[in-house]
């Protein structure tokens, strides 16, 4: 539980819209996947995942490297709070955003349900282990890389 403002959330269950900026950002997992490149077909709008992460992702660390700055380096990178209600389905079905959106709870492995990682690590939720950097393929084999599943 955060205090907000004379009241105390629970950010786990707390609507999206009442969280503040610091508890947005603790809903988050760090789990990776919205940063996996995904390739769209133009004719069908049939969104593909790889597993290719943005350059700007620091495999061993687990999170963006540029988080701060991540919408001037990554021009299309996605800043969720930023968007309308359109991009929560575009989002992986474990993203504790999607689905505090659609009024579910959160995964039992989340972090914030816890209080550490051990769990989402066990649940094989990270991506970082299983991924290429963009950097080391070049966008032409984008479509070598596409996945089955999230991860």
């Amino acid at each position: 539980m955060v205090r907000g403002g004379n009241e105390m959330i629970n950010i786990a269950t707390a609507p999206l819209d009442r969280l503040s900026d610091a508890e947005w950002e603790k809903l988050c997992d760090h789990c990776g996947r919205c940063c996996l490149i995904k390739l769209e077909n133009e004719q069908t709008s049939e969104i593909f995942y790889t597993n290719v992460i943005c350059r700007q992702y620091d495999i061993e660390k687990g999170l963006c490297g540029a988080y701060p700055e991540r919408k001037e380096r990554v021009p299309g990178c996605i800043v969720i709070r930023q968007f309308g209600n359109e991009i929560y389905s575009q989002l992986p079905e474990t993203c504790a955003y999607r689905l505090r959106y659609n009024n579910k709870p959160l995964p039992e492995w989340h972090p914030l349900l816890t209080g550490n990682t051990k769990k989402m690590q066990q649940a094989m939720i990270y991506v970082s282990e299983r991924v290429v950097s963009e950097q080391s393929i070049h966008e032409e084999q984008f479509e070598d890389h596409i996945v089955d599943d999230i991860m």
